[in-house]
């Protein structure tokens, strides 16, 4: 390397670095992370929630819009050159274009910034400049951030709490039936363990398939450049008597799941969690109802377990890791709310609420101020009402993405106390005794805006008022 490159290497780590205090300084960033389990929308909430700060007509309950505040928005270059790039501009073409349709959904990290041009408020707004506030979204898998509870565990605890949730799994039959035939004393044997793993990988994905929530590791799920790396090749198995000898199969499998804590696990929350300050938690509630008493119960469990990540204080790594800092707000968005008739909203409100009791006091402990809401990031259905048997029922319509048909259908109707799905699942029930709830898959409408709106949604704009209206 010649004198040049070494000049040319201070001068740029010196424009970084001034760049940096620049930012912190003159241009504050919100670092505004988006996760949520299994086809929850988090592509579809960023894509429309990008589209709509851009052109904000249809964002009324956004209250620095509202107040006029809001001079101009345009997408940047994202700061981190090492992390891809959220595909914006192809997921709204998907979303809004001749055939409308669903974007691919999230299978890595991605990031987007997105800077606004505000006008200051108060009363001495008049005194001071505009000034840009940059949005940094961070789109990551739900399954990932589920990973943080394996930090708390060693492979021995891991392997019996996983073994007894899933026993009762009608999916879960055949990889249990190869855990018990396998020796765990026995000498490893690499096919073996590629077998184990790879049955593993399967129930877990019948098992998102199914409804159910807690399906971690969550890169068996989404591999990515890992497949079938040791790391990814492990499983839970039972322990069997006595303590087993090195080089067996319960040992490898021991080594390779605390390789992937430490090679997959922690990197992910050093590089990216640890730098988050809002978070939108998206969650499909309505799916889970539609799947059963099990399914609800499952996602009620899997989210307090998701919050974990937001109380810092009971993992030495994170707390080392965090160093005192928290995110500052946390909303649980249940998303499809266009699947419903509004007069349910507040319904589906109230259930989320409940759903997720546990999960918001371990978020209120870290000091984070929670929400939830009932939205659509991108509305797909329109309102009817029919007489139907000497009664009224409020429909939704939209076009089935199985059939390209168009239909107006009724979910059923939600209860009034949440605790009327709420109990029957922690009892374990097995199906809802008093109601048959069921969910439609519509395709995008590819309604058509006016100039300056942004695509259709639901309460999309008090989900953004919530999460950074008060840093504009």
């Amino acid at each position: 390397m010649g004198l040049g490159d070494i000049a040319d290497g201070i001068v740029r780590r010196a424009e970084a670095l001034g760049d940096g205090v620049h930012e912190a300084l003159f241009e504050p960033v919100v670092r505004l992370g988006v996760t949520g389990l299994s086809r929850a929308g988090k592509t579809v909430f960023i894509t429309s929630l990008v589209a709509n700060l851009l052109d904000r007509g249809r964002m009324a309950q956004f209250m620095p819009q509202a107040e006029g505040r809001i001079l101009s928005a345009f997408l940047q270059p994202q700061p981190d050159d090492t992390v891809p790039r959220f595909d914006y501009e192809a997921h709204l073409a998907a979303m809004t274009g001749p055939n409308p349709r669903w974007p691919e959904s999230t299978r890595a990290v991605s990031e987007l910034r997105l800077s606004l041009r505000v006008r200051p408020g108060g009363m001495l707004s008049g005194f001071r400049s505009p000034r840009t506030v940059h949005l940094d979204i961070v789109d990551y898998p739900g399954e990932w951030l589920l990973d943080l509870e394996l930090l708390d565990r060693d492979y021995e605890t891991w392997s019996r709490e996983t073994l007894a949730r899933i026993t009762s799994r009608d999916v879960a039959a055949a990889f249990l039936s190869a855990a018990d035939r396998a020796d765990a004393s026995a000498a490893f044997d690499e096919a073996v363990a590629k077998d184990l793993a790879a049955a593993f990988s399967l129930y877990l994905h019948a098992a998102r398939a199914a409804g159910f929530s807690d399906c971690t590791p969550g890169r068996f799920l989404l591999p990515g450049e890992m497949a079938g790396s040791p790391a990814l090749t492990f499983a839970p198995l039972p322990k069997p008597d006595g303590t087993p000898p090195r080089k067996s199969l319960w040992r490898e499998m021991e080594r390779r799941f605390e390789a992937y804590k430490a090679r997959v696990v922690k990197p992910f929350f050093r590089d990216h969690f640890a730098r988050i300050d809002r978070q939108v938690v998206l969650v499909d509630v309505l799916g889970a109802i539609n799947a059963g008493p099990a399914a609800l119960e499952d996602l009620r469990r899997a989210m307090a377990d998701t919050l974990a990540a937001f109380r810092p204080g009971r993992n030495a790594f994170l707390s080392r890791l965090l160093l005192g800092r928290r995110v500052e707000k946390i909303l649980f968005a249940a998303t499809k709310a266009d699947h419903l008739h509004h007069s349910q909203h507040a319904r589906l409100t109230a259930i989320t609420e409940a759903l997720m009791r546990e999960a918001r006091d371990r978020a209120a402990f870290a000091g984070a101020e929670t929400g939830a809401l009932a939205i659509a990031a991108l509305r797909a259905t329109t309102e009817e009402s029919r007489e139907h048997e000497g009664r009224r029922l409020d429909l939704v319509r939209g076009t089935l993405v199985d059939t390209g048909a168009s239909a107006a259908f009724y979910p059923g109707r939600l209860p009034d106390d949440p605790m009327r799905l709420i109990g029957p699942a922690r009892e374990g029930a097995e199906r809802w005794l008093d109601a048959d709830y069921r969910v439609m898959r519509f395709a995008p409408s590819g309604a058509e805006g006016r100039p300056g709106e942004g695509p259709p949604h639901i309460r999309l704009d008090r989900a953004a008022d919530f999460l950074i209206g008060d840093r504009l």
